[in-house]
């Protein structure tokens, strides 16, 4: 039996929030009929989705980004960062990785394959997808409670009206990507 990993990201265009990202080895023959991209899947289905996953998968890492790397670095740098950091995370491995989108990390190059979509194409991404996505949205509802307000429990730190409106009459908090222009333009008084 042969195995890839499979990498993707959650949190690229939010304000708000690290973006995560996960790596999964996975056996290259193995297909959950379901799996798709995470955004095309609903909440309670990524959720039930999981556990799915987690049988099958081999090894599971995640990465992640802070804020304030986001704001040093810049969103794709950050994201990058974040992929090196999962698949380091599976250990000293040969598989062919394969990452969602057009892009790979530095240190990944010459074993790694960028997937235009791939997050709907391969079995491995999708299951990535899924579970960096169910682990952002899970903290980003935990950030709720300690900021109040925002409604981060519902658009989980993405640019909605509603977190346009928070912000102006709340203010910026930690977890806001002070490089991001609407939360820029606040902070200069724009």
């Amino acid at each position: 039996m042969s195995f890839i990993i499979g990498v993707d990201e959650v949190g690229r265009g939010p304000l708000a929030g690290p973006v995560i990202t996960c790596a999964v080895l996975w056996p290259d023959d193995q297909c959950i009929s379901q799996l798709d991209d995470s955004k095309k899947l609903s909440a309670k289905r990524r959720e039930a989705l999981v556990p799915l996953i987690r049988k099958k998968a081999l090894k599971i890492s995640y990465g992640r980004a802070e804020v304030e790397e986001i704001d040093a670095l810049n969103i794709l740098q950050a994201t990058m960062l974040a992929m090196e950091r999962a698949v380091h995370g599976l250990g000293d491995l040969d598989e062919k990785i394969q990452i969602d989108g057009n892009r790979i990390p530095d240190s990944l190059r010459g074993r790694a394959e960028a997937v235009i979509g791939g997050d709907g194409l391969v079995s491995a991404i999708s299951a990535a997808s899924i579970l960096a996505k169910v682990a952002r949205d899970e903290e980003m509802v935990a950030l709720s409670e300690i900021y109040p307000g925002y409604g981060l429990e519902a658009h989980l730190g993405y640019p909605t009206k509603l977190h346009i409106e928070a912000l102006e009459i709340l203010g910026v908090t930690p977890i806001h990507r002070r490089s991001f222009g609407p939360v820029r333009r606040m902070l200069e008084g724009a």
